[in-house]
C-alpha cells in the first residue's frame, strides 16, 4: 500500500534527487535560511529534520552519518557545534515553510525554509503609522 508516500520524487530519477537534497540541505545549514520551490522545501524539511536530530545527540558516530550524507566536513561542523545544541531541549519541528508567491519565469510557488529558532523576517515589520501630531 502506498499509504503516506505521496511526497518525495520531485519528478527526478533517484541519483539526481540525492544530489540536490545534499545540496540544498548543506544550503540550509550554511546559510541558515534559503529559497527554493515550495515542493522542494517540503521534501528538504523531513531530510533535514533527521540530521539535525543526529546533531543533537552529537556522538561520532552520529557525526559520522551526517557525514555520509552530507559529504562535506565544514557542512557536518557547523550541524554538530551550533545548529544541534540550540535544539537540544526542541523535540522536533526544527523549521519552518514560508510560502512567497510565484515565480516569474514559469509560475511555480516559491518558499522560505528556515530554522524556527531564527527570527521569522520574511516580510518586513511594518511601518509606524504617523500621529496628527507628527504630520501637522
Amino acid at each position: 500500500m502506498r499509504h503516506l508516500n505521496h511526497r518525495g520524487k520531485l519528478s527526478r530519477p533517484e541519483g539526481h534527487r540525492k544530489a540536490l537534497l545534499r545540496n540544498l540541505g548543506a544550503a540550509l545549514i550554511e546559510h541558515e535560511r534559503i529559497r527554493t520551490t515550495e515542493a522542494k522545501a517540503k521534501v528538504l524539511r523531513s531530510y533535514i529534520e533527521k540530521l539535525v536530530t543526529l546533531g543533537r545527540k552529537g556522538t561520532s558516530h552520529h557525526r559520522r552519518q551526517a557525514f555520509a550524507t552530507l559529504g562535506k566536513k565544514k557542512i557536518v561542523h557547523k550541524l554538530f557545534e551550533e545548529i544541534g545544541p540550540r535544539f537540544t531541549e526542541r523535540p522536533g519541528g526544527y523549521t519552518r515553510i514560508i510560502r512567497d508567491g510565484q515565480r516569474a519565469g514559469d509560475g511555480a510557488w516559491m518558499a522560505y525554509i528556515e530554522f524556527v529558532d531564527k527570527a521569522a523576517s520574511a516580510a518586513p515589520a511594518p511601518a509606524p503609522e504617523a500621529t496628527d501630531a507628527e504630520s501637522a
